[in-house]
């Protein structure tokens, strides 16, 4: 179950000096040192340790490791990671991660703690460059399939190196031989190049625009035109190869004409620094807002559009933009949507999960939006697919205004912790719409006796006389079986029979002389609540089968005077509703009586879950 967040609201993104201490002992790396130096001891890792359990989860390892001896982010967050040094190998040789010296452990020691990160390195399996460079820098991605890429797709990589962003590029395959393939033309299939800039150059009297790409293997170069010893650099002036920084070195860096760059690779991946990861003063920056939350089953995990019941029960995040992008008429902005520990969570059996968002201009007011809103309004945006990648992210550009950002699984009652991050060009304010907690109540009455009984108050009266005597008290039990029977001439709601433990409320709710029963004076004040009650539960009861969905509760409690926010309804859904998400009556009279009573007595409808 995802953890509940009890505080959702927006906060400045952290930076990499705030990393909290992973280490189950709570320690960070300076103390754990400073242990290792006064003891003299080499630092094992308990949480970590150096056996199988830590190389595999789902299989045996197919050889036998010897282990030896030579702050990532993560989901909004600085993690301090600490590790030993011991590193699996066989017949004396790194296993996994390794650099071509042999005596050289960093990437090794890198991977490692990655790989702990990560719950074992079989957990890395089947990773992209993109989750690589986001848990290395806290920027956050953008995916692209170069042959449908933007008209300005050029400017978009423009803008990204300026701003120091990191931009991967690779070429597909169509079957694992292909890996590491080499094309005619010098290039690799399935190999993870970078880009390193990007240009335009005088050539023949136009201006040609210009890619540079880097090999890290840096033994394969682009063969092509513009590649380091063709002909068209020949015709380029001196000063235009120096600013260009053109050599013809085997070094894996070349050029080569944008509108070939198109032709050849298929992805380009960019990763876009958060500010608190740019020392140059001089590149452009990010304006970044973080927000967190959970998709809890029966309560916000909604689903996708196609799913109109719930899914206007999925978290809202209101999205304000104020400011124009410089020279244009809109406003540019990243929404990149995370789900968190999925790969921590596969030993678990956890998959990844198709996720995606919509965007919906906001109708004005800051209330939690209805279902009505979303069956007759169609977004303005949304992501390109839902797809059960780690994160998935876009770019929009959009009139300024305001927003509601509306993050979901594609299925219903999936859950998972999430990470939303509004990368924009100017200021973007973002705000929650997660209804503050509110009552309104009216103020309960004296139970006073009327001058003129109703027929239906007789009936009552006789029943009274005749299951508590002169007196016109019942205890819990009698009470009980006083309301079974009535209620179980009523037609038009379906139910088993209301529980003792409710009985026991109602009494704890409406005994003003404290003496532990219920007078028939304050029995009708009860009543005419009751009904109350019952006209709400009814109108919730869609099928009439004498239970309501745990999504429709929001609603009901909002209609019997309750306004609560997310964490308070998960945690009602959690104690109230079954494993089909499903509220009989008996549960929905005893969460509101508990409601009221907590509220009457406490004044927060949060006390109510510890009574």
């Amino acid at each position: 179950m995802p953890y509940l967040l009890h505080d959702s609201k927006p906060r400045p993104p952290p930076l990499p000096q705030e990393a909290r201490a992973t280490h189950s002992s709570g320690k960070g790396y300076q103390e754990l040192k400073q242990e290792c130096l006064r003891s003299g001891c080499l630092f094992e890792d308990p949480d970590f340790p150096a056996n199988n359990a830590s190389l595999f989860f789902s299989e045996k390892p197919p050889i036998a490791f010897l282990w030896k001896r030579p702050g990532f982010w993560q989901h909004n967050e600085w993690l301090d990671v600490v590790i030993d040094d011991r590193l699996p190998t066989f017949k004396d040789r790194l296993v996994f991660v390794h650099s071509a010296e042999h005596n050289e452990f960093w990437s090794a020691l890198l991977e490692k703690a990655y790989a702990k990160l990560n719950g074992s390195y079989e957990a890395l399996k089947g990773g992209s460059t993109i989750e690589a460079m986001e848990d290395f820098t806290g920027g956050v991605g953008e995916m692209y399939e170069v042959k449908k890429a933007p008209d300005n797709f050029y400017e978009i990589l423009e803008k990204a190196l300026k701003r120091s962003s990191m931009v991967g590029c690779s070429i597909d395959t169509s079957s694992a031989a292909e890996s590491e393939a080499r094309t005619s033309f010098g290039l690799i299939k399935g190999h993870a190049y970078s880009v390193t800039g990007i240009d335009e150059v005088s050539y023949q009297g136009q201006k040609v625009q210009l890619i540079r790409i880097r090999n890290p293997w840096g033994q394969v170069e682009w063969n092509g035109p513009w590649s380091d010893n063709s002909l068209e650099w020949r015709l380029v002036s001196p000063s235009e190869q120096k600013r260009l920084a053109q050599a013809a070195l085997d070094d894996g860096e070349f050029w080569m004409k944008f509108e070939d760059f198109k032709v050849h690779f298929d992805k380009v991946e960019i990763c876009n620094l958060t500010p608190d990861a740019l020392e140059d003063s001089t590149a452009h920056k990010w304006e970044v807002t973080i927000h967190e939350g959970s998709w809890v089953r029966g309560s916000t995990a909604g689903g996708c559009r196609n799913f109109l019941d719930t899914f206007w029960t999925n978290p809202q995040i209101k999205l304000h933009l104020t400011e124009k992008d410089d020279g244009q008429d809109d406003c540019t902005f990243i929404a990149a949507l995370m789900q968190k520990d999925r790969r921590k969570l596969r030993k678990l059996g956890a998959e990844m999960l198709s996720i995606g968002y919509s965007i919906y201009e906001s109708p004005g007011g800051d209330e939690h939006l209805s279902k009505d809103f979303f069956r007759y309004h169609a977004s303005k945006a949304r992501s390109k697919t839902y797809i059960n990648l780690r994160e998935v992210s876009d770019r929009f550009k959009l009139p300024p205004g305001d927003y509601i950002l509306v993050p979901t699984t594609f299925e219903p009652h999936q859950e998972a912790d999430f990470c939303l991050r509004i990368f924009s060009e100017k200021k973007a304010i973002t705000e929650d719409l997660d209804e503050n907690v509110a009552i309104d109540l009216p103020e309960p009455p004296n139970p006073t006796p009327s001058p003129q009984e109703t027929e239906e108050e007789k009936q009552f009266r006789a029943l009274f006389e005749q299951i508590s005597g002169k007196d016109m008290e019942v205890a819990a039990e009698e009470l009980e079986y006083v309301l079974n029977k009535v209620l179980k001439n009523t037609k038009n709601i379906k139910f088993k029979k209301l529980s003792l433990i409710s009985c026991r409320n109602i009494i704890s709710l409406m005994d003003m002389s404290g003496n532990g029963k219920l007078e028939f004076s304050e029995f009708k004040v009860f009543w005419e609540k009751l009904k109350k009650w019952i006209n709400i539960f009814l109108r919730f009861d869609f099928d009439k089968s004498g239970s309501m969905s745990s999504y429709e509760l929001r609603s009901a409690l909002k209609a019997a005077g309750y306004q609560l926010n997310n964490y308070l309804l998960q945690l009602i859904v959690l104690r109230y509703s079954d494993e089909q998400f499903q509220i009989d009556f008996d549960d929905f009279l005893n969460c509101l009586i508990r409601l009221e009573n907590a509220s009457r007595e406490y004044l927060l409808p949060l006390e109510f879950l510890f009574l």
